[in-house]
């Protein structure tokens, strides 16, 4: 399965800077029509409106607000393409006293918030002819580190929804892609003590269209990603993406 962007309609979440800035941009330069920067405050988004003129609509939107999701999925009814980049970082280990309150609020941004998503533009998708879904995983999501062990575990429960995602919507025609970046230069990098060896949004935003083209779902787009990506590759297309017909016990 295979999507070109081009003359399609894109929704980006937390497009108003860092990596979903790029992705929006990435999107309008290979040929995008109209993307929905899909955002809190629908003000932030001026600066692309100023840019970028109509091919830029904002629409509100909030991962932790389930009413703004479906009011969206409403008012975006053309989207062709879904890009679930917004997520939420708390730095926390599994043993820091506020761990808990992180991992629920990760959890609810970073996992739930996906769901709603799905669960809200998957009709849209498919009235489209299917599209295609883009969810921002993370390296985090194969391989935790202590500092954010609980990022990391909102991480790999988000990874294995895109799985299930994947799977659940491939009947309707709906490309899901699930994109696991390294340390990238964006604010949420900053806050956890990684902007040292960050690459630029830019790197994730053309592996994402990349994929969608090749029809590939894992993408690893930056070095450490890459790194990391091919020493799970093994495990990736022998059971990962390995055809299994009935589940586990």
């Amino acid at each position: 399965m295979a999507f070109d962007v081009k003359n399609k309609t894109v929704l980006v979440t937390g497009a108003n800077r860092g990596i979903g800035k790029a992705i929006l941009e990435e999107a309008l330069q290979r040929g995008a029509t109209k993307v929905y920067a899909a955002v809190r405050d629908v003000d932030s988004a001026s600066p692309l409106i100023a840019e970028h003129g109509d091919r830029v609509v904002a629409i509100a939107f909030d991962l932790e607000d389930p009413a703004s999701i479906v009011a969206a999925a409403k008012l975006a009814a053309d989207t062709e393409v879904v890009v679930n980049n917004a997520g939420v970082l708390k730095s926390a280990s599994a043993i820091d006293p506020n761990a808990i309150d992180s991992l629920q609020y990760e959890m609810n941004v970073n996992v739930y918030g996906l769901m709603r998503v799905a669960q809200a533009f998957a009709p849209v998708l498919k009235s489209s002819g299917g599209g295609a879904l883009v969810q921002l995983n993370s390296v985090v999501s194969v391989k935790t580190f202590a500092d954010v062990a609980t990022y990391s575990a909102s991480k790999a429960a988000s990874y294995a929804i895109t799985q299930g995602l994947r799977d659940s919507l491939r009947d309707q025609n709906t490309q899901v892609v699930s994109v696991h970046p390294g340390p990238i230069q964006t604010d949420m990098a900053t806050a956890a003590g990684l902007e040292e060896n960050a690459e630029p949004p830019s790197v994730v935003a053309m592996a994402i269209f990349d994929a969608l083209a090749e029809g590939r779902f894992h993408v690893w787009p930056d070095s450490m990603a890459k790194q990391i990506g091919a020493a799970y590759q093994s495990f990736a297309e022998n059971v990962v993406d390995a055809d299994m017909e009935e589940s586990p016990a």
